[in-house]
């Protein structure tokens, strides 16, 4: 398995309270409905907490602005994720999820990378 890790950022326009409640009543839903279609094996949202209750742990290692959110999507394989991408469909799926994404996140800001887990306990 490997998964695909998205911090998001949210658009400027949006308080936390609303990016939260698209992500999850909106874009979470439409990623259900083609999750078979782009072999997605497992998604998760993680939502964070208001900024105070971060802030001192963030302060006290000098770290970054911290994110809206992280999302994390499961696929069997990067060789089964490529053979999919090669079918139009879920090159539609992918579109749709982009086209929805562009309503609530800042792109520019979201770093997303893929990765390989390697549990220590």
């Amino acid at each position: 398995m490997i998964k695909l890790t998205f911090a998001l950022v949210r658009l400027p326009s949006l308080s936390r309270e609303d990016f939260q409640a698209y992500w999850h009543g909106t874009h979470g839903p439409l990623v259900a409905s083609v999750r078979e279609v782009l072999g997605i094996q497992r998604y998760v949202q993680m939502h964070s907490l208001p900024d105070e209750m971060s802030e001192p742990l963030r302060a006290s290692r000098g770290a970054p602005a911290p994110y809206d959110g992280v999302a994390q999507l499961w696929y069997e394989s990067l060789e089964a994720l490529g053979a999919l991408m090669t079918k139009p469909e879920a090159q539609a799926a992918s579109r749709l999820l982009l086209e929805d994404e562009r309503k609530f996140l800042d792109h520019s800001r979201s770093p997303l990378w893929w990765g390989q887990e390697r549990v220590i306990f």
